[in-house]
C-alpha cells in the first residue's frame, strides 16, 4: 500500500518556505546532497511543495532505478525543463520515439566510426597546442574551444571556430536559467519577461541559428560526408515506420549532442588540470607515460590504449568531479525501496558526486590517486557512473573517453598548466563546471 507521511524515509524538513527547494538548487547543493547520506543513511526524502523527493545513495538501490525497473521511470524534472532548449533530443525523449532515435543516433558510435573521429581530434588537438604560449589564460575556455572544435567536426563536418565566444556566452545564459528547475513556479516564471527568460531566448536563438544554418547547408548540396548529420539526414529507421528524421527532429539531437559532446568533456579536462598540478607526482607519472609512448609522434586511435595511466588519470578526476553530478527519475508507478513504498509521481534523485566520495566504496575518497584503476576492484557497478546507466547510458560515453584521453596525453606532452585559484569551486548547475572558468598559467616542458 501507499506510504503514510509516517512511514517516509528520514530527512530535513524546511524551517521557511523555500528553504530545501534553496537548498537543493542553490550553489551549496553539493554540500546538501553529501549531507543527507551522513546524517539520514542511504534512503532519504523530504518534501518540496507538492513534490515527494528520494535521495538514493547506495549502489544497488542507484542500479535498480537506472537498470532494473528503468521502465517504471520517467526523466525528472530538471530534464523535463531542458526541453525548453533541446526539444525531444536523446537527452530528454521518452519510450519508444527514444528507442527509435537512439537506433538512429548509434551507429555513429560505433568502434570503427570513432576511430575515424580521432584524426580529426588530433588535429584539433595539435592546432591548439600549437596556436598556445606561454602565460596567463582560461584553461576551462580553452578547453571549451577546443571541444567544440572536435564536436562539430566529427559529427556535423562543421567549422565552428569562429562561433566559440557566442556560444560559451550562449551557454552561460542558458545554463544560468536551470536554477529554476524544482521551482512549483518555473513554468510561470518562463513566460514572464524577465532578464534571465531573454537572456535565455537569446541564447536558444544563437544555438538554433548555427543548428540549423548546418541543416540548410547539408541538404543543400546532399553530399554524404560520412559524419552524425549525414548518417541522420539519410537514416532510415528499419525497426519503426521506415521515415527519416524532420528538421525539428533533426535540430533536436543536433543540438543535445551539440551541447553535451563537448561541454562535459571540457569540464573533466578542466578538473583534470587542477588536479595535476595539485598533485606534481601524478603529473609526473602521466608525462613519463606520454613521453614514451607519444614522444614526437602524432598519436592515432590506437594510441590511446596504450596510455593507461591517462585514462586513470581521467577516470579518477570524473570520480571526484563527475560532469554530470545529479541524476533525476520521476516514478510512473508505485515504486518500493526497502521499507517504503512511494506513490507515482516521486521524484528519485542519485548523485555521482555523493555516491563516487563513499568511503565505503572508495578508501581515502576525497585523496586524488589514479593508481587506484590499476588495482583490484570489487566495487558495486553503481558505485561510479559518470555516463549514466541502463538504456539511456550516454550514448557517446567512448567517443568521450576516446577524446579525453588523446587530448589530455597531446597536451601534457608539451605543456603544464599552473592553476591559479588554490581550490576552484565547482558550480553545480546542468554540468558541474569550475565557477568563474579557471584561470591558469600554460608553462612550456
Amino acid at each position: 500500500m501507499p506510504a503514510t507521511s509516517a512511514s517516509f524515509p528520514p530527512g530535513p524538513h524546511a524551517r521557511y518556505p523555500g528553504e530545501l527547494m534553496s537548498r537543493l538548487t542553490g550553489p551549496g547543493r553539493l554540500h546538501f546532497l553529501a549531507s543527507l547520506p551522513e546524517r539520514y543513511g542511504d534512503v532519504s526524502s523530504f518534501r518540496i511543495g507538492p513534490q515527494r523527493v528520494v535521495v538514493l545513495a547506495h549502489p544497488e538501490d542507484i542500479r535498480d532505478v537506472l537498470v532494473t525497473n528503468q521502465r517504471l521511470f520517467m526523466k525528472g524534472r530538471g530534464l523535463q525543463r531542458a526541453k525548453r532548449l533541446i526539444g525531444e533530443g536523446l537527452l530528454t525523449s521518452e519510450g519508444e520515439f527514444h528507442l527509435r532515435q537512439r537506433r538512429l543516433v548509434q551507429p555513429a558510435f560505433h568502434k570503427a566510426r570513432i576511430a575515424g573521429y580521432a584524426a580529426a581530434m588530433v588535429d584539433a588537438t595539435q592546432a591548439i597546442s600549437d596556436s598556445w604560449h606561454p602565460g596567463a589564460v582560461d584553461i576551462n575556455a580553452e578547453m571549451m574551444r577546443l571541444t567544440l572544435t572536435i564536436v562539430a567536426r566529427t559529427l556535423f563536418g562543421a567549422n565552428v571556430e569562429g562561433e566559440s565566444e557566442r556560444v560559451a556566452q550562449a551557454l552561460h545564459d542558458v545554463f544560468a536559467a536551470f536554477d529554476l528547475g524544482m521551482n512549483p513556479l518555473t513554468p510561470l516564471l518562463d513566460r514572464l519577461p524577465t532578464k534571465k527568460t531573454r537572456a535565455f531566448n537569446r541564447a536558444r536563438a544563437v544555438l538554433d541559428g548555427i543548428i540549423y544554418g548546418m541543416i540548410v547547408q547539408r541538404r543543400r548540396n546532399g553530399v554524404d560526408h560520412g559524419d552524425l548529420l549525414s548518417m541522420l539526414l539519410e537514416a532510415q529507421d528499419q525497426e519503426g515506420d521506415g521515415t527519416g528524421m524532420t528538421d525539428l527532429q533533426l535540430r533536436d539531437e543536433l543540438i543535445t549532442l551539440f551541447l553535451a559532446g563537448h561541454e562535459t568533456t571540457a569540464n573533466a579536462l578542466s578538473w583534470a588540470w587542477m588536479l595535476l598540478d595539485r598533485h606534481p607526482e601524478v603529473a609526473e607519472a602521466l608525462h613519463a607515460e606520454v613521453d614514451a609512448v607519444i614522444g614526437d609522434e602524432t598519436p592515432s586511435f590506437d594510441t590511446v590504449m596504450r596510455l593507461p595511466y591517462a585514462r586513470a588519470v581521467m577516470a579518477e578526476t570524473m570520480r571526484l568531479y563527475p560532469p554530470a553530478y545529479i541524476l533525476g527519475r520521476s516514478a510512473l508507478t508505485e515504486y518500493r525501496v526497502r521499507d517504503w513504498t512511494f506513490k507515482p509521481g516521486t521524484l528519485f534523485l542519485s548523485s555521482q558526486y555523493v555516491t563516487h566520495r563513499d568511503p565505503r566504496w572508495w578508501p581515502d575518497p576525497l585523496r586524488f590517486r589514479p593508481e587506484r584503476w590499476r588495482e583490484p576492484d570489487d566495487r558495486p557497478r553503481f558505485a561510479y557512473f559518470p555516463f549514466g546507466g541502463g538504456t539511456r547510458i550516454c550514448v557517446g560515453e567512448q567517443f568521450a573517453w576516446i577524446e579525453a584521453v588523446l587530448v589530455l596525453g597531446m597536451l601534457a606532452r608539451r605543456w603544464e598548466v599552473r592553476v591559479a585559484r588554490p581550490d576552484p569551486v565547482p558550480e553545480p548547475i546542468i554540468t558541474l563546471r569550475p565557477t568563474g572558468g579557471m584561470p591558469a598559467t600554460l608553462v612550456r616542458r
